[in-house]
C-alpha cells in the first residue's frame, strides 16, 4: 500500500489538476516573484544556495583528480537535470511566504513533514537515474570518438574538443543528446515537485500533469527551458559560484510558475498547514 501511495497519492480516485495555458508574460511574472522571494531574505537563501556551488566545485575537483575531464561539461549541464529536485526546499519557502507564514532558512527543511515526501523522494530518484544515464552516455560518446585514454591536462582536452573533427562531432552529438535528456526532464518535472508539495497526488498524477502542461504550452515551456539552461550556464561559469544566486531565484520562480500553470486546489485537496 505504501508503494501505491507513492505512485497514486492519498486519494483512491486520482484527481487530475486543471492545467492552464500560459504566455511569456506568466514567465516574466514567475521570475519577478522568484526574485522577490530571494530578495526578501537574500542572506538566508545565499546560505542555502552555497550548497550548489560547493557541490559543483567538488564535482569539478573530482574530474581533475580522477582524470575524468570529459565529464566536466556533462556534470555542469547535469544541474539542469537534478535542479527540479534540488530546489524542493525553496518551493517550501515560497509556499510559506505565499500563505503569509513566518519564514526562515530552516523552513526549507519543513518539506520533510509533507505527506508527499515519499513521492517527492521517488521522483527525485528517477531524476538521479536520468542524471547517471546522461553521464554514462556522455562518457561512452567521448570514448567512441577519442578512445579510453583520458586527456592528460585541461589544455589538451580543450585542444581535442575545439581543433579536431572528433571534437566537432563530440560537440554536435553531445549537445543533441543533452537536448533529448533536457526535454525529457523538463516534461516530467517542470511543475511536478511543486505540485507534490502542494497536494498529495502521487508521482503518476504529478508527472502526467507536468507533461500535460508542456504539451499545452510547448513554446512557452521551451522558452522557460532556455531561460533555465542559460541561467545555470551563466551561474556555472565562475567556478559554479553564481549558482548561489541562480539556483534560489530559479527555485522560487518555479513555484510561482506552478501557480500560473495549475489552478488552485479545492480546499479539501490541499495539504494541511505544516
Amino acid at each position: 500500500m505504501a508503494n501505491f501511495h507513492i505512485v497514486a497519492g492519498a486519494s483512491e480516485v486520482p484527481a487530475h489538476p486543471v492545467v492552464r495555458r500560459i504566455s511569456t508574460a506568466d514567465l516574466k511574472e514567475a521570475l519577478t516573484k522568484g526574485f522577490d522571494d530571494f530578495w526578501a531574505m537574500p542572506s538566508h537563501l545565499v546560505f542555502l544556495g552555497l550548497i550548489y556551488p560547493i557541490l559543483g566545485a567538488c564535482l569539478a575537483a573530482l574530474t581533475f583528480s580522477n582524470n575524468a575531464l570529459p565529464l566536466l561539461f556533462p556534470l555542469a549541464s547535469g544541474f539542469a537535470l537534478v535542479g527540479p529536485f534540488a530546489g524542493i526546499g525553496l518551493y517550501e519557502i515560497s509556499r510559506r511566504r505565499e500563505l503569509g507564514l513566518p519564514v526562515s532558512w530552516q523552513d526549507a527543511f519543513d518539506v520533510l513533514k509533507s505527506p508527499s515526501i515519499p513521492s517527492i523522494i521517488g521522483l527525485g530518484v528517477v531524476l538521479l537515474v536520468i542524471f547517471l544515464v546522461w553521464l554514462t552516455t556522455a562518457r561512452l560518446l567521448y570514448q567512441s570518438l577519442f578512445g579510453y585514454a583520458a586527456p592528460e591536462s585541461y589544455p589538451q582536452f580543450i585542444h581535442q574538443v575545439l581543433t579536431t573533427s572528433e571534437g566537432m562531432k563530440l560537440i554536435v552529438l553531445g549537445n543533441a543528446l543533452g537536448f533529448v535528456f533536457a526535454v525529457a526532464v523538463l516534461s516530467i518535472s517542470v511543475i511536478s515537485f511543486p505540485l507534490l508539495l502542494d497536494r498529495d497526488v502521487g508521482v503518476a498524477v504529478a508527472v502526467y500533469t507536468s507533461i500535460k502542461a508542456v504539451v499545452m504550452n510547448p513554446v512557452t515551456m521551451a522558452i522557460w527551458g532556455l531561460i533555465v539552461a542559460a541561467a545555470l550556464f551563466i551561474g556555472s561559469i565562475p567556478l559554479f559560484v553564481g549558482l548561489a544566486i541562480v539556483m534560489p531565484v530559479l527555485g522560487h520562480a518555479t513555484w510561482h510558475l506552478y501557480r500560473r500553470v495549475v489552478e488552485p486546489p479545492h480546499p479539501d485537496d490541499a495539504h494541511p498547514a505544516r
